[in-house]
């Protein structure tokens, strides 16, 4: 297997997927990404830089991660369904693929510290964990709604060593984490580094962690070929910021015999405003957290207030890449809402013995649907992360639907 692939035709020079993406930030902000740009650049054609992530992702992170047969689900639901184990790297979730490659690029600009904002927390800790490994301080933002929801990865950063700092303003999310991170980030953008946890935020961030998150794509490419002769039908992944959904759909863009279908989050309902957060299904093109793409907004143009029972999904905008994909029709953008996430969340904990971050369980979800109106089709998910996280909110808030007493 090829170490990586990193070259791509997209973003321009500016950070343009099309119409989406670009920088919109002050000035000062804007040397030091343009530092980072140019840091980022000399690095990905780097053979050693290349060579120890290679490693860190063989030895540390336990990568490949496998693709895996789910039989007892093909067979309930008349389709074949595999999932792409994102769940089973180090730390249980795809995050730490870009964690690790911003740590890296961090130390070699000779920056002092990583920060970052998390939803659900998986962010936070992979972060946090590349940090301990590199040896730089570690402060990670998030929203006290989160901090609370999700206690286990809280307590998991702090044991790594990372300064957990709340948001405590607005809905006291993962927006409003975003938001703190970026006051703490220019509080000292020269010795800090702030480590974006998607594809958003000014340029390089979407490209840069899209090709972190390529290796997903790349190997489960290689992989699905190897066990079935042929490429997936259908390619399925949930999508918040959305990097486990570009990970994995970037390796088959140019494949026009896979369907990609990107599953956002349609909370309590997809018609009722301020309780899903499903940016591309409902938004329009708008300009927050330093980037130009579908978003949520009021009235004002100011973002929207958003929900989903997963927290690392209820962000009021999405990746510009993202925006660019469904404009051109290359990605089928569908949602799923809190009900069938969670219902999915039990059905492959029961049928396969897996169980899935809420977050995942809605590609899950969306890949049920498929395999019903698509009989007999393959279809990938890329199940991002495991759900040791969220066991406790999903039995205290939906046990007693699913038949479970504590």
């Amino acid at each position: 297997m090829e170490k990586y692939n990193f070259q791509y035709a997209l973003p321009d020079k500016e950070g343009y997927f099309g119409e989406y993406g670009g920088s919109f930030i002050p000035p000062q902000l804007q040397e030091i990404m343009d530092e980072i740009t140019e840091a980022y650049l000399k690095i990905k054609e780097d053979e050693s830089f290349l060579t120890e992530l290679h490693d860190l992702y063989t030895h540390y992170v336990g990568r490949p991660s496998p693709i895996f047969h789910a039989k007892n689900l093909s067979k309930k639901y008349g389709a074949e369904i595999y999932l792409k184990r994102e769940d089973l790297n180090h730390t249980g979730a795809h995050k730490i693929n870009h964690c690790l490659g911003e740590a890296l690029l961090a130390k070699k600009m000779g920056k002092k510290k990583l920060i970052a904002e998390t939803g659900a927390g998986q962010h936070g800790v992979a972060l946090a964990t590349a940090a301990a490994l590199v040896g730089l301080k570690c402060d990670i933002y998030m929203g006290e709604v989160d901090i609370a929801k999700e206690h286990p990865n809280v307590v998991r950063m702090k044991i790594l060593g990372a300064n957990v700092i709340p948001a405590t303003h607005g809905l006291k999310t993962l927006k409003e984490a975003v938001d703190a991170a970026f006051e703490g980030y220019l509080k000292d953008p020269v010795t800090q580094f702030y480590a974006i946890g998607s594809v958003v935020g000014p340029h390089p961030f979407p490209m840069m962690v899209r090709d972190f998150q390529s290796i997903v794509g790349q190997e489960a490419r290689e992989q699905f070929q190897t066990m079935t002769g042929e490429l997936p039908e259908n390619i399925v992944a949930c999508v918040g910021g959305g990097s486990n959904a570009l990970g994995i759909f970037t390796a088959f863009l140019d494949d026009k015999s896979v369907s990609l279908y990107g599953v956002e989050p349609a909370g309590k309902g997809i018609e009722r405003e301020g309780e899903h957060a499903a940016s591309i299904t409902k938004g329009k093109p708008g300009i927050m957290h330093g980037f130009k793409s579908y978003m949520l907004s009021d009235k004002r143009g100011e973002p929207s207030k958003v929900y989903s029972v997963a927290s690392g999904l209820d962000y009021p905008s999405v990746g510009p890449q993202h925006s660019y994909l469904k404009d051109i029709k290359r990605v089928d953008y569908r949602y799923i809402d809190d009900t069938e996430a969670m219902s999915a969340f039990f059905e492959l904990s029961r049928v396969e013995g897996i169980i899935p971050a809420i977050e995942s369980a809605h590609a899950l979800a969306y890949a049920i649907k498929l395999a019903k109106e698509k009989p007999g089709s393959s279809i990938l998910v890329n199940l991002s992360g495991r759900g040791d996280k969220d066991i406790d909110f999903a039995v205290e808030n939906f046990g007693d639907e699913f038949g479970i007493e504590l």
